[in-house]
């Protein structure tokens, strides 16, 4: 059997156990809170449970990879994490922004897959069989052309709004390096009566070398908080060094349907014309409403063949000005 100092030695389990060493830190404060305040002796318990949840899971993980004989690769996505950020045009570009997450939560929806918000409408986590390989090419800026409710005179706006895809894999494919990683914990906001005074379950972690962070305070414990967070931070630092790798090789990696850089435009989203255009494809598809309703399979299905190799018909694109 493993002993926890040999996982400590091997450069493949070492991050692994070292998260070992911070529950079992964790664990000991939890039975410190209950000896000191028996008031949160029930509140302690469940603390408790949660982190040798975890635990069992590190260990689990640990010995899977070191039973596989060899470095552990990258595992399939078994959910994807999805940021939507306003960009150019105000109000509208944060409206667009919030139209778009929901677009995804409606066709999350329709292939019955699980939905979880992780940041508002900012963030939201999908989980179902083949997700990441139905939405991994929607990364990049989207704009809009419309009039805008408040637009007296009628004239056409354009707004953008980015959206990212980030992987969230049983094993990912690097580790990152706990001294690389700034730690903070505060209380989660919203309802949760007296327990959310005293217990600090929102965790915040920043990567410093890259300046990427993360918060956390969608589930109940510390703990699954910050699992949840080294899930998305170490997703979100793979796909900050793939990006990376795109730019600095853009000529040795030139796809059909773009980088993948999330600085990209992709796609445009023309309502005056009842008409979306994917740039990458040079297709495009009409009704509007209800592809913003989450009818885009047809998309979906467009892109990963053309992904797969095969053919997609093109029509001509009529870009319409960009007014501000």
């Amino acid at each position: 059997m493993t002993t926890l100092e040999e996982y400590h030695k091997d450069h493949r389990t070492r991050y692994l156990a070292e998260e070992h060493d911070r529950l079992t830190a964790e664990i000991a404060r939890a039975d410190a809170l209950a000896a000191e305040d028996p008031a949160m002796t029930e509140l302690a318990a469940e603390e408790r449970a949660a982190l040798l949840t975890s635990q069992a899971e590190v260990i689990k993980q640990m010995e899977q990879i070191l039973g596989s004989g060899e470095s552990q690769g990258p595992g399939e996505a078994v959910a994807v994490v999805m940021e939507f950020r306003a960009a150019a045009g105000g109000d509208e570009a944060s409206l667009f922004a919030s139209e778009l997450a929901r677009m995804y939560q409606r066709y999350a929806e329709r292939r019955g897959w699980e939905v979880k918000l992780l940041n508002g409408h900012a963030e939201i986590e999908i989980k179902g069989k083949a997700v990441y390989e139905a939405l991994k090419y929607e990364t990049g800026v989207h704009r809009v052309q419309r009039i805008p409710s408040t637009e007296n005179a009628g004239r056409i706006h354009t707004s953008t709004a980015s959206v990212a895809i980030l992987p969230i894999r049983k094993f990912n494919k690097m580790s990152l390096n706990p001294s690389d990683i700034e730690m903070e914990f505060s209380r989660s906001g919203g309802a949760g009566g007296q327990n959310v005074n005293k217990v600090e379950s929102a965790v915040r972690l920043v990567h410093k070398p890259t300046g990427l962070e993360v918060r956390s305070q969608s589930e109940r414990s510390q703990a699954a908080n910050r699992e949840k967070a080294m899930q998305i931070l170490t997703a979100k630092v793979e796909t900050y060094e793939e990006e990376k790798a795109a730019r600095e090789h853009s000529e040795a990696r030139k796809a059909q349907i773009g980088t993948g850089d999330r600085s990209e435009k992709i796609r445009t989203y023309n309502f005056p014309q009842d008409r979306l255009t994917d740039h990458r494809i040079k297709q495009s598809w009409h009704n509007l409403p209800a592809i913003m309703d989450g009818d885009i399979e047809d998309m979906v299905a467009a892109l990963q063949k053309v992904a797969a190799g095969g053919s997609v018909g093109s029509l001509p694109v009529e870009e319409l000005p960009e007014e501000d």
